[in-house]
């Protein structure tokens, strides 16, 4: 059964070049093309029930695929990470069984693509005392306010909400909500970053409608299903990067072999201190790998991959710095780092600031006390 599963994904890979070709121009084309054909070779969602577009007859399959896939599959995965590591999850454990059938198949083939809207403008680290409010009007609910620093929210059809829709203080009172992003009322305006790009966006609600049965879990208990999404969060952040084969991307630390590389090509490799420093990262990038394979607390590979990104963006400027800071138009390779090196920092806030990781892991996984407000 596995040999017959490798020639399925052996087959999957073979015609891949001809549906990216197909696909058209633009990531949000390129990568539902890409998750369209692999629901059609029936490469996605294992362990996830058949009903709801998944595959469990296959055992170990996620690390099967993971394994043939290294370093083949398509930067723009990358883009579904919200959808398929978090609202798929929170779904499946808090979602009734109608919208597990509505919202899983597509955002497994990735017709419905998601953001999640969490911190605001003075919620951020403090999410329970956010402000957006969902009042109920019938059979919809009524959402007004703002959230911001939303990843992906721009090519978002779908919207994992935190609202407050009760009197009660703190985390008690709030709802999660399943938002539809295309509607009158939902203003995404992009937040430029240092590396010129806009990845993270405000997002504005005003009289924003959401169906009435379309609350996860609980109305006012929404909190344990948002402890439990970050918790998915965090855990597929720190395994971002494991794979020491793929491209660079954006959310994650650069592979080690792009360091190893430009050592090789400026001469630094014969120094003996930039030698310690690429075993380092070296070691660092197996560390996350073998973290990404263990049962560990969420926050403890968040915090790692956070580390690792600085690191390596740190030892590629300075071997780089003159030509990644000052380089000619075109010049790819001074691109790259210039934009890895920018790039860096904000891994230590998305997702929980490094701080915030730190009290994580030791109030709730040291069991230390918490500290005095």
């Amino acid at each position: 059964m596995v040999d017959d599963f490798a020639r399925e994904v052996e087959a999957f890979f073979e015609s891949l070049p001809a549906v990216m070709t197909a696909a058209g121009p633009g990531a949000l084309n390129r990568v539902r093309a890409l998750r369209g054909a692999m629901a059609k070779a029936r490469l996605v969602g294992f362990g996830i029930p058949e009903e709801y577009g998944g595959r469990t007859d296959i055992e170990n399959a996620s690390y099967r695929m993971q394994e043939i896939a290294r370093g083949r599959m398509p930067k723009e995965d990358g883009m579904l990470g919200i959808g398929l590591n978090m609202a798929v999850p929170i779904i499946l454990q808090y979602g009734t069984e109608e919208q597990k059938k509505r919202f899983i198949p597509p955002t497994l083939n990735a017709q419905e693509v998601w953001c999640q809207l969490y911190s605001e403008p003075e919620a951020g680290s403090d999410l329970a005392s956010l402000r957006t409010t969902a009042v109920l009007d019938g059979d919809e609910w009524v959402v007004n306010g703002q959230k911001v620093w939303t990843s992906g929210a721009q090519n978002s059809q779908m919207g994992v909400l935190l609202a407050r829709t009760g009197e009660e203080p703190r985390n008690r009172g709030i709802s999660m909500l399943l938002i539809p992003m295309n509607q009158p009322g939902v203003e995404v305006r992009p937040l430029r970053q240092i590396t010129g790009e806009a990845e993270f966006n405000e997002v504005f609600f005003t009289d924003a409608r959401v169906p009435r049965d379309w609350v996860v879990g609980e109305v006012n208990d929404g909190w344990r299903a948002a402890t439990g999404l970050l918790a998915h969060e965090r855990s597929s952040l720190g395994k971002v990067g494991a794979d020491a084969k793929r491209e660079a991307n954006a959310s994650a630390a650069v592979p080690f072999h792009y360091l190893l590389d430009i050592a090789i090509r400026t001469g630094h490799n014969t120094n003996f201190n930039t030698r310690q420093e690429l075993a380092s990262a070296y070691i660092g990038e197996k560390v996350m790998s073998w973290i990404g394979q263990r049962k560990v607390h969420p926050s403890i590979g968040k915090l790692w991959r956070t580390k690792q990104a600085r690191y390596v963006a740190a030892v590629g400027a300075r071997m780089a710095m003159s030509g990644a800071a000052a380089h000619e138009m075109g010049d790819k390779d001074g691109e790259f780092w210039m934009y890895h090196i920018l790039n860096a920092p904000r891994m230590s806030l998305g997702g929980g600031t490094d701080e915030i990781q730190k009290n994580t892991i030791g109030e709730r996984a040291l069991g230390l006390p918490r500290e005095p407000s």
